[in-house]
């Protein structure tokens, strides 16, 4: 009897255990610098494993991320979707290749959404180099790390999105506001050309933001972004608005 009811016991665990296994959703992971951010966890641009990862009231942030997350979580929750925020205020493209392997690859992602670029630049104009944006070394960098995340998982689903600046807030303030925007734009026509090398959703939120501001005006001159940096809760919800609409992540199959 003893033995009989172990049996059954140890059946019903092992069944109970391959359909846990088998309804865990497709992870889903937003990695770049503080508008993916959008003070996830705790924020304060703090390391991943400094924050809270077990408070779900504060686990994606509040920007565009948060908008993705909860769109697909709430309207398909048959397909048991994991999202992860791994946006970090204030990170360069080469912050990001430091933390590559904690952030992307042990987390095992099935779709990569990157947007980084506009701290690179800002480093870059702030610094007073002479020396012109090293466009060839960002965009090797950037195909690096896609490279090992592919490496990880041949069919991942990439979504690179474009960094972006607009003239309104603080950076009407800025008298080098033509060429930050021109090096911005530089490296967007990078983020499209690497996504066309690699089979990835481009998301041109540049194009977008600039598209908004001259056929959508405001009395608020920072409306969608209010620094020329940073979207409004305005701005986050058209930069989640193209991202569901372009990846259309529910047509991904499911395994």
């Amino acid at each position: 009897m003893k033995k009989t009811f172990k049996f059954i016991f140890t059946s019903l665990a092992l069944m109970l255990v391959a359909v846990v296994l088998q309804s865990s959703g497709p992870r889903v992971l937003f990695i770049g610098d503080s508008i993916t951010d959008g003070n996830w966890g705790g924020g304060d641009a703090k390391p991943s494993a400094e924050r809270s990862l077990w408070d779900m009231n504060h686990i994606y942030g509040h920007g565009f991320m948060f908008l993705c997350a909860s769109h697909y979580m709430g309207n398909y929750p048959e397909c048991e979707y994991e999202f992860f925020n791994r946006g970090i205020s204030g990170n360069t493209l080469k912050d990001l290749e430091g933390r590559w392997q904690e952030d992307v690859l042990d987390i095992g992602p099935d779709v990569l959404s990157v947007l980084v670029g506009v701290n690179d630049v800002a480093q870059y104009m702030d610094s007073g180099a002479a020396d012109t944006f090293d466009y060839d070394e960002w965009g090797r960098t950037y195909s690096e790390l896609l490279d090992r995340a592919v490496d990880m998982n041949p069919d991942l689903r990439i979504v690179l999105a474009s960094p972006f600046v607009t003239l309104t807030g603080g950076m009407r303030e800025r008298a080098d506001f033509a060429e930050y925007n021109q090096t911005i734009t530089m490296c967007a026509d990078i983020v499209k050309k690497i996504a066309g090398d690699y089979g990835a959703v481009y998301l041109p939120y540049g194009e977008m933001f600039d598209e908004i501001l001259n056929s959508t005006p405001t009395s608020q001159d920072g409306y969608w972004i209010w620094d020329g940096i940073h979207p409004t809760a305005a701005g986050h919800r058209r930069m989640a608005d193209m991202w569901i609409e372009r990846v259309s992540l529910e047509t991904i199959p499911q395994d």
